[in-house]
């Protein structure tokens, strides 16, 4: 990094002379030709628009719709026609990246296809045509949750240490920096947009002076946060369908304490569901201790172990059957929701009495619906079993509950041990029927 004194700098400028890119055209030797005075340690920042165009990635104007379908892996929001998706480069962006901007009329422009080659194909051809050693920031202009405006980030690199890891360190007051990472490519992208600008056609821009963020082996791909890590993945309504089908039954957990903050969370959720009457029929009680569990548990057992003795079960069926709940043992948090109904209607008639308990049911199922859901939105999971619901006095008295609670089954609640199983894919048109 070059220094006025003691004050670091750095220059930035754009690239002029670049012709109109055509499909084929050598991009390397097109900057060589326009720039040929780079240095060893300038960082070269190119739109991706001339990389697409180079590579051929331009598609008619009437196939827009067609082409980001083509590039989309999974919708994140969508409000009228603008979609927010994540393609398949694992950029998440307006329209897949799809643009009209800066292309001839009547057509649109794809991404690159692999970016970070698309750099190190860059920095290769000018390292041939200048024998110097730059790095190369393949840039493109994307929008930002919570921010309005617009602002260029690396979507490809190539010579360049895209992220700068602090972590470790410490700060000016000798505080400890536990979770400081720096997006340098992105950094250094937003810096060569102003002065290329939007519509100024000038796609290039080299940063000289910051030599200290060349490195080896890096890619942009290491921008992309890894979907486990990321607390923001899900959109707007795209996020309550993703959360609904991303709940599974989990019937094996890790050892890993439950946050009672997450589950109280959850509860939160459960109790918007719709109900009868304005009431409000759910309850949850929370077995945080192992005491506890194991206490109702081992009543359950018993009491399940006499049932099927007494329906004529042999030793080793019985046996059979009681390990298959063994999984509720080793749930590290346990959930027991039960129905009051409170507020319904007593109409002295069997029919309708009958259809007043069953709306309370339907609502308690909403309920524990809801529960299940933000429980893996939390990324918990969870397995609802009906066990509770055969030996509901033995609850009531295990939990001390008051007479009027019917527990509607358990939630066993903890991390879960491994990836869920695929779940084989179901189509709505064979549970629908159209009058």
């Amino acid at each position: 990094m070059s220094a006025a004194g003691d004050v670091p700098s750095y220059e930035v400028r754009a690239v002029s002379g670049i012709p109109e890119v055509r499909p084929g055209d050598d991009l390397a030797a097109l900057i060589a030709a326009a720039a040929p005075g780079l240095r060893d340690g300038d960082v070269l920042l190119v739109t991706s628009k001339i990389v697409s165009k180079a590579e051929g990635r331009i598609v008619r104007a009437d196939s827009r719709e067609d082409a980001i379908d083509a590039e989309t892996v999974r919708v994140v929001a969508r409000r009228g026609p603008l979609r927010i998706v994540e393609n398949r480069q694992g950029l998440v962006m307006a329209a897949a990246g799809v643009d009209a901007s800066n292309t001839e009329p009547g057509t649109v422009l794809l991404l690159p296809e692999d970016p970070d080659a698309s750099a190190a194909a860059i920095r290769a051809g000018l390292r041939e045509a200048l024998s110097v050693d730059v790095g190369v920031v393949v840039t493109d202009t994307f929008g930002r949750p919570w921010r309005t405006g617009l602002t260029d980030v690396a979507i490809g690199a190539a010579g360049v240490r895209v992220l700068e890891d602090l972590r470790g360190g410490t700060d000016a007051h000798g505080n400890p920096l536990s979770a400081t990472v720096v997006a340098t490519a992105d950094e250094l992208a937003a810096a060569g947009d102003l002065v290329k600008g939007k519509a100024a056609g000038l796609p290039v821009a080299v940063v000289r002076g910051l030599a200290h963020v060349m490195g080896e082996g890096r890619t942009a791909a290491e921008l992309v946060r890894a979907p486990g890590d990321d607390m923001f993945r899900l959109g707007t309504s795209e996020a309550v369908r993703e959360a609904v089908t991303q709940r599974r039954t989990v019937r094996a957990f890790t050892a890993e304490p439950v946050d009672p903050g997450a589950v109280r969370r959850a509860v939160a959720a459960a109790v918007t569901a719709p109900a009868p009457h304005h009431t409000t029929p759910w309850r949850f009680v929370l077995l945080e201790s192992a005491a506890a569990r194991l206490e109702l548990l081992d009543a359950m057992r018993d009491a399940w172990v006499e049932d099927l003795r007494r329906d004529g079960k042999s030793a080793e069926s019985i046996a059979k059957r009681v390990r298959r709940g063994d999984f509720l043992r080793e749930a590290p948090y346990l959930v027991v929701p039960c129905m009051v109904t409170d507020g319904s209607h007593d109409y002295g008639h069997a029919r309708r009495d009958n259809a007043e308990r069953e709306m309370f049911v339907v609502a308690m199922g909403a309920g524990v619906q809801n529960f299940l859901v933000a429980l893996a939105g939390e990324r918990l999971g969870s397995a609802w079993v009906s066990s509770t619901m055969f030996c509901r006095d033995v609850v009531r008295k295990v939990l001390d509950l008051p007479d009027g609670w019917d527990p509607m089954g358990a939630v066993a609640v903890g991390h879960a041990s491994g990836e869920p199983r695929e779940r084989p894919a179901r189509s709505a048109e064979a549970f629908i029927e159209v009058r």
